[in-house]
């Protein structure tokens, strides 16, 4: 049996090269192309038409959200090139109405439907992680917690973001923005913050799903950055004292382009290079599906994500999205409980924080209920008081 493609630790983009980048109003999108292509992997977009989807989870759980659609993975083992497959809606799921919405219920964030495709909804995959993280709640039954977080853990868990139409300029930005020849995917900035990263198998994917970035969905801090941020274009250029030749002009110029590459891939350092913790989704033959979250950095930027790896560890699909400072917050203490056995008095010892303020820190995340209200009240009244 062939090895199994590695779980991924770090993410890189060896193999691509970083384009110089297009700017319109506060979108600035970089290019990233593939020179060798190998085609044995492939994915289409399916597309969905209801209001809302439910997806039913292994663990008896549901995930609910607005789904515009899948995408669909093809694949030769052989490494033999294969044609994608994905227009068809099939017996994805079932259709239902209720009143004026519609709604469609789906089996697993991906599901296996021939022998070689496979279906998966994408960033969905990636949230629902994020969603599912400590999600039971204590082992042990700490009397601080209510009865509802002994008994349900943290369900229902909630997020919410923004969809990319509502960011100011991006649906102008991938209409016009020119699409390169051997373009797979691309760096988003709003405001040179690094909204996503998004990588295809091959050039003819990228175009086919170019427009879909606008159905994605963003943190709320993108949308504000859209309306109220700018984007600086970078000031570089040709010193023509020093070109005499074409071969002069030729060589300042792709030294020009590197300098532009390496400068944009350090825009994007807190994502390339950053440690991330890996999971291991579906093996498609030499070929891994697997999310991600970067280790949570309270002071610096954090994403989740989803990526398809080959064997060799080059990274053949990419799709990312950016926590906002609140996300990444609710994530950060639930790690930190979950770390101390959900014993709230040593996790907030390990913070060098009182309990009072711990138990304040937990209210205004959101995590108010899973404490039992005379926990809650006498932390408040120990907070007037001092």
């Amino acid at each position: 049996m062939a090895p199994k493609a590695p779980l991924l630790n770090t993410l890189s983009l060896k193999g691509i090269e970083i384009a110089p980048s297009q700017v319109w109003g506060a979108i600035r999108i970089v290019p990233l192309l593939r020179r060798n292509v190998r085609g044995d992997l492939r994915l289409a977009k399916r597309d969905y038409n209801e209001d809302l989807t439910v997806v039913s989870l292994p663990d008896k759980t549901v995930y609910t959200s607005y789904v515009p659609h899948g995408l669909v993975l093809s694949w030769n083992e052989e490494g033999q090139p294969v044609a994608a497959k994905g227009s068809q809606l099939g017996t994805d799921g079932k259709r239902f109405h209720a009143g004026p919405a519609s709604v469609r219920v789906l089996s697993r964030m991906a599901k296996r439907e021939a022998r070689n495709q496979l279906r998966f909804l994408p960033l969905h995959l990636a949230m629902e992680g994020f969603l599912s993280l400590f999600f039971s709640g204590p082992d042990i039954a700490w009397s601080e917690y209510s009865k509802q977080a002994l008994s349900q853990g943290l369900s229902p868990r909630t997020e919410w973001s923004v969809s990319g139409q509502a960011i100011q300029g991006l649906a102008d930005a991938l209409r016009v923005f020119e699409i390169h020849e051997h373009q797979v995917g691309m760096l988003m900035f709003v405001s040179e913050a690094l909204a996503s990263a998004f990588i295809t198998p091959t050039p003819e994917d990228y175009r086919l799903l170019h427009s879909s970035l606008l159905q994605d969905f963003y943190g709320e801090l993108l949308y504000q950055y859209g309306i109220y941020g700018g984007t600086v274009p970078m000031q570089s250029q040709v010193d023509e004292s020093k070109v005499e030749t074409l071969a002069d002009l030729r060589d300042a110029i792709a030294t020009l382009r590197q300098d532009w590459a390496d400068f944009q891939g350090l825009m994007a350092s807190d994502l390339l290079q950053r440690p991330i913790e890996s999971k291991r989704i579906y093996t498609a033959g030499p070929f891994t599906l697997q999310r991600f979250i970067t280790d949570l950095q309270l002071k610096s930027e954090n994403h989740i994500g989803e990526a398809i790896v080959r064997q060799d560890g080059q990274l053949e699909y990419l799709k990312t999205y950016r926590l906002s400072a609140g996300q990444a917050r609710r994530a950060y203490l639930l790690s930190q409980l979950a770390a101390q056995g959900w014993n709230i008095e040593r996790t907030a010892l390990s913070m060098n924080e009182t309990l009072e303020n711990f138990i304040y820190r937990l209210e205004k995340a959101g995590f108010g209920y899973l404490i039992n209200n005379l926990v809650r009240e006498q932390a408040r009244k120990a907070r007037r008081r001092d």
